[in-house]
C-alpha cells in the first residue's frame, strides 16, 4: 500500500482502507449474497478487479479550505470532507488516485494559492475557484483536465496552461478546458466551457475497441475493471455461439456495451436519455468501423408508455444497466413486454436488480445466472449481473 493517508475516514472515499484486498472480496461476497437472499445460493462469486490501487479514471475535486485557523488556513484542493462545506481533504497520499493525477492536484492548489483568487464560498457567492475535473485512458495515458470557476476570474490562465503541460507526468495531457459556472449548485457544469489548449476528449481502449471521451460523459471510473465486467456480459450474451438477428442495449451510454456485443448480433440498437451520450456513441462506433451498431435518445419510461418508438423488432437478448435507482415500473414493464429470449441486468446496486426480480419472474423469466465484478476496490461498491432467461 502506498504511504498512509491522513483523512481516511474523513473524505468518505474508502471504506475498506485498513484490511487486505482478499478479505474486503470475502466481506462484499458475503454482504451481496446476503442482499439477494433467496437467490443468494446462486451467486457464481465475486471477481476481482485486476489494479486495487490507483484506479479510478475521473475524479471530481473540489476547491476549499485545509481546515487551519487563522492565517494558517490555507486554500486546498481535494475530496469533500464528511459534514463539512468548506474543508476538503487534499490527495497527496490518495490510495484511489492515479500519480499523474496527484502531481496535476497539487500543481494547481499551488498555482491558485499563489494566484489569489478565494475559493467560491457556497453561502456567501463570492469567490470564484470551484472544481478541478480530471479524467484518463488507463490504456492510453492521455489525461483530460478541466477546470471549473465563476465568470470573475481575473488570473490569467496562460501561465496555469503551461505549467500544467511541463510537468513531469507518466500520460500525457491532451486537452485543458475551462468551465466558468456562476450558478449556485455545487456542481461541474457542462455549460460555458471553453477549450483553453488541446482538444476536448481523451481516448481510451477496451476489449480492442477505442472510445472517445468528453470530460461529461459517463464512463466506468475502474478501465480494468470495466473489461472484466464488459467480458461477463459479452459471454452471456453469446449464448450457444450462434449469431443472434437483434439486441437492445438500454440505457447504453456512450455505447461500450453494444459495441462490444455487436459481433454477436446482426444489429444491435442502443437508447440512451442524453442526447450528448448518444453522439458520442455514433462517433465510437464510426472510429471502431460498427455498422451495425444503431443509437437512439429517449428516455426508456417514456418509451414505455408510446405506441411508435425506436424499439422495433423481437429481440434475443435485452441488456439493461440503469442508475442506481434500478429500473421503473414502466421500464420493467416494456423489457417484459419485448420478450426477450433473455435478459441480462447490469445492477451498480444489487439492492436495485433484488427489488426488480419478481417483476420480470412474474412475466415468466428464470434467474439462471448471477455473478459479480469489484470495479471500485477500497469501496463497499460493487457490479451484480443477473442473466435471465424466458421460460414461457
Amino acid at each position: 500500500m502506498s504511504n498512509k493517508c491522513a483523512h481516511v475516514g474523513r473524505c468518505g472515499g474508502c471504506t475498506h482502507y485498513e484490511i487486505s484486498y482478499e478479505e474486503e472480496l470475502r466481506l462484499k461476497e458475503a454482504d451481496l449474497r446476503e442482499t439477494l437472499g433467496e437467490y443468494g445460493a446462486q451467486l457464481e462469486g465475486l471477481r476481482p478487479s485486476p489494479v486495487v490501487e490507483g484506479y479510478r479514471n475521473k475524479f471530481e475535486l473540489a476547491f476549499g479550505d485545509d481546515g487551519g485557523k487563522g492565517e494558517t488556513r490555507k486554500l486546498a484542493l481535494g475530496m469533500r470532507k464528511k459534514r463539512s462545506f468548506y474543508e476538503v481533504a487534499t490527495t497527496e497520499n490518495c490510495v484511489l488516485m492515479p500519480d499523474d493525477f496527484k502531481k496535476i492536484a497539487a500543481y494547481t492548489m499551488q498555482f491558485f494559492r499563489e494566484s489569489g483568487e478565494a475559493v467560491y464560498h457556497r453561502k456567501a457567492h463570492t469567490g470564484v475557484l470551484r472544481h478541478l475535473l480530471l479524467r484518463r485512458g488507463h490504456f492510453t495515458g492521455e489525461i483530460l483536465v478541466l477546470l471549473s470557476t465563476t465568470s470573475a476570474l481575473e488570473a490569467n490562465l496562460a501561465p496555469f496552461v503551461q505549467g500544467l503541460r511541463d510537468l513531469p507526468l507518466r500520460g500525457v495531457i491532451v486537452g485543458i478546458l475551462h468551465a466558468k459556472n456562476d450558478g449556485v449548485a455545487d456542481a461541474i457544469k457542462n455549460e460555458c466551457v471553453t477549450t483553453l489548449w488541446g482538444r476536448d476528449f481523451y481516448r481510451e481502449k477496451l476489449l480492442g475497441l477505442t472510445f472517445h471521451v468528453s470530460a461529461f460523459s459517463f464512463f466506468q471510473t475502474n478501465s480494468v475493471g470495466a473489461e472484466v465486467l464488459y467480458e461477463i456480459v459479452r459471454e452471456m450474451a453469446s449464448g450457444d455461439g450462434q449469431l443472434c438477428n437483434l439486441a437492445f442495449d438500454l440505457y447504453c451510454g456512450t455505447g461500450t456495451i453494444a459495441q462490444i456485443i455487436s459481433p454477436l448480433f446482426e444489429k444491435v440498437m442502443g437508447i440512451e436519455l442524453i442526447p450528448e451520450a448518444i453522439e458520442a456513441a455514433q462517433k465510437n462506433a464510426q472510429l471502431n468501423g460498427i455498422e451495425n451498431c444503431i443509437f437512439h435518445a429517449h428516455d426508456i419510461t417514456k418509451i414505455a408508455t408510446q405506441k411508435k418508438t425506436p424499439l422495433s423488432g423481437a429481440p434475443n437478448v435485452i441488456i439493461v444497466d440503469p442508475p442506481r435507482d434500478g429500473l421503473s415500473p414502466r421500464a420493467l414493464a416494456k423489457v417484459a413486454e419485448l420478450a426477450p429470449a433473455h435478459i441480462i441486468y447490469v445492477a451498480c446496486k444489487p439492492a436495485s436488480l433484488v427489488r426488480d426480480l419478481p417483476t420480470l419472474v412474474n412475466a415468466g423469466y428464470t434467474p439462471v445466472r448471477f455473478t459479480a465484478a469489484d470495479l471500485f476496490p477500497r469501496t463497499p461498491h460493487i457490479e451484480a449481473i443477473c442473466l435471465l432467461t424466458n421460460t414461457q
